[in-house]
């Protein structure tokens, strides 16, 4: 890690960071990170995304770059970019490990050892947003994630939340964590919220209704939205493919798009 002082070069050339957190396991931070990143490219912006789910390290398949390899250039490790224009960044373990079904059996401090080299040892170039997908929880990842990406542009974070009540707790115990560590909460996301058919645009509540914006008033931040169960969404996640750009028809586009807007205006409002 850098000394007192001192700052990664290798993130000077980042004008934002955005991290994307919950105290639950499932309710989609990866989807969220990966969906925002592509919203944010084609509004025409660089992005990067940074996977420090060490143990479950998902975004590589979700963008189609599984098979991928990271090399080494006279700066650190040269990110694996995504898609013919590579204005997609991403830096995940998943590139790093022997076979794709390795499992990650570290202690913490060797997890943290190597966030703390993601953060430092990436050459991410320039960038206008780099999006942290983080692991579930308040522990030892996090508070690494953190205070590794202090000293640098850090904007601040997304909370993502299921609407029912047990997704709800868990997260409530993230805004504890962001409260304590001094970090920003840039709002709440409810995802999974709704079923809408395909067939007759009828939405079905299977999992309750708003628990993600009763948080979001409760804690005194934004809520960013809703993001309903979406089909398409879940196709082009299995198959790699660019939600943004192929099913702007379908029901969850509007919500990834508005928050993806709203990230725009606070990064705008801070600059």
């Amino acid at each position: 890690m850098d000394g007192p002082g001192e700052r990664s070069t290798n993130l000077l050339g980042v004008r934002h960071i955005l991290l994307v957190l919950s105290g639950k396991g499932g309710v989609g931070k990866s989807t969220l990170s990966t969906e925002l990143a592509l919203a944010l490219r084609h509004r025409g912006h660089r992005v990067g995304i940074l996977d420090v789910d060490l143990c479950g390290p998902s975004i590589p398949r979700m963008l189609r770059v599984q098979d991928r390899a990271v090399h080494q250039c006279d700066s650190g490790w040269v990110p694996v970019f995504v898609g013919q224009d590579r204005a997609v960044a991403l830096m995940s373990i998943g590139f790093l490990l022997e076979r794709p079904d390795d499992a990650v059996v570290w202690r913490g401090p060797k997890k943290n050892a190597l966030i703390k080299q993601f953060v430092t040892d990436v050459a991410w170039g320039d960038l206008d947003f780099l999006i942290v997908d983080t692991p579930p929880g308040t522990s030892d990842e996090h508070i690494s994630t953190v205070e590794a990406l202090r000293p640098h542009r850090l904007l601040g974070a997304i909370l993502v939340t299921t609407p029912q009540a047990v997704s709800v707790g868990d997260v409530r115990r993230e805004l504890t964590f962001c409260k304590k560590t001094g970090l920003r909460v840039l709002g709440v996301v409810e995802n999974m919220s709704g079923f809408v058919c395909p067939h007759c645009s009828e939405c079905t509540n299977i999992f309750s209704k708003g628990g993600g914006e009763e948080l979001a008033k409760h804690a005194g931040v934004p809520f960013l939205g809703c993001v309903p169960l979406d089909p398409q969404l879940s196709q082009s996640l299995e198959e790699g493919r660019d939600f943004i750009q192929e099913f702007p028809k379908s029901s969850a586009f509007p919500a990834l798009a508005h928050i993806a807007q709203q990230i725009l205006d606070t990064s705008q409002q801070s600059s």
